[in-house]
């Protein structure tokens, strides 16, 4: 026992040393996480702020003078006035705006027939014109227009004013995510980004690298066996990409201000699943291709896209296709990006946790296999 623990000491130095004299390692590391987090942290939003609009309002009268107050007080609008729908169109085709709300010129007077009951209809005409390039973008736009209005209807109703109000009114409340930041979303499931890009891409590289520079055959002569191999290689990248996740997760948490709900202790076992899951597939395709390049390309292709596309980090998979929702289920990103989503929003949710955990579990132990078993003490 004691020789097997100073072999694997010695591995351990070795790998260590490795990494510290390899400044891509710690360039992916510990540079592009942070690099990631401020990226999707300020730069990428799913959320709609700001959005150019031009208001025409062909009423005049103070009602819709108050409810085009309203647009022009949003957040999430900002609002250029125009005193026709050709002028409005221009800014749109010269793409200054990317919509129109147009307030027709009865505005007031179906609002107030409708209000005393002598109206033909229980809504006064408003019409929303929207740039479609963007569908998703069109449709949050229509969102908060929708919710402008019938917030200021119901203000109105509240005082007393004239209002009309639907027949059926929806009181809706947002759980887990009060305020719908989309960076709430992002950055625990940026995450398992940072995760996969430690565990995958390094160390598809370390093996194929020994065979590559030639130390493979020194290390195939010595008394290490294939389980302290392993060991050597698995234990500095664990460390690594553990420090990585736990560095994102104060990053997002201080900077950013995103919740986080669960256990920490549920954290560090369920991201170590995640980790040694990622060290296995990526252990193996460097011991199965020994070429750097080739592995480097494969677990992009295998491993990284498939995290950023097919894990619902970025893109809702109930609406996509259902064979491309069944694919997503090989790749791990998709299971610890529903574990990172339930700690940081929702909280220890052991009935959606344990599941995906389970799944991490089973892919670890698979993956860690095959690369023992293509791990060679023979030259080939």
């Amino acid at each position: 026992m004691t020789r097997f623990f100073m072999r694997l000491f010695g591995v351990l130095r070795k790998e260590t040393l490795q990494i510290l004299r390899d400044p891509s390692s710690i360039i992916l590391a510990l540079i592009m996480p942070m690099v990631l987090l401020i990226i999707f942290g300020y730069g990428v939003s799913l959320d709609a702020e700001h959005v150019p609009m031009v208001l025409v309002n062909h009423d005049k009268g103070p009602m819709s003078r108050e409810l085009a107050a309203r647009f022009a007080g949003s957040v999430n609008f900002k609002i250029t006035t125009a005193e026709s729908m050709a002028q409005a169109q221009s800014l749109v085709l010269a793409r200054k705006a990317e919509g129109i709300i147009l307030l027709q010129n009865n505005f007031t007077e179906i609002l107030e027939g409708a209000a005393e009951g002598t109206g033909t209809g229980y809504r006064a005409p408003v019409q929303l014109i929207i740039n479609g390039t963007d569908a998703n973008r069109a449709r949050l736009i229509e969102g908060y227009m929708k919710t402008i209005g019938a917030k200021w209807a119901s203000i109105r109703v509240a005082k007393g004013q004239t209002a009309v109000v639907p027949l059926v009114s929806i009181s809706q409340r947002i759980w887990f995510n009060e305020a719908a930041i989309s960076r709430h979303f992002l950055i625990p499931g940026l995450i398992t980004l940072i995760m996969t890009l430690i565990g995958i891409l390094l160390t598809a590289l370390v093996i194929a690298r020994e065979w590559e520079r030639g130390t493979m055959e020194a290390m195939l002569v010595t008394p290490l066996r294939k389980v302290e191999i392993l060991l050597g290689k698995i234990v500095p990248y664990y460390l690594l990409g553990m420090f990585g996740m736990v560095m994102s997760v104060v990053v997002g948490t201080t900077l950013f201000g995103v919740p986080f709900r669960g256990s920490v202790g549920a954290l560090v076992g369920l991201s170590s699943l995640f980790m040694l899951t990622c060290l296995g597939f990526g252990l193996f395709l460097s011991a199965a291709i020994r070429i750097q390049f080739v592995a480097a390309q494969i677990s992009i292709v295998a491993g990284y896209l498939p995290a950023f596309f097919l894990s619902g980090l970025i893109f809702d998979l109930e609406s996509t296709p259902k064979f491309i929702q069944i694919i997503s289920y090989i790749f791990p990103a998709r299971y610890f990006v529903t574990i990172a989503h339930t700690l940081f929003a929702a909280g220890d949710i052991w009935s959606v946790l344990l599941p995906n955990a389970l799944v991490l579990a089973f892919m670890a132990f698979l993956f860690l296999g095959l690369a023992f078993r293509k791990i060679s003490k023979r030259l080939e």
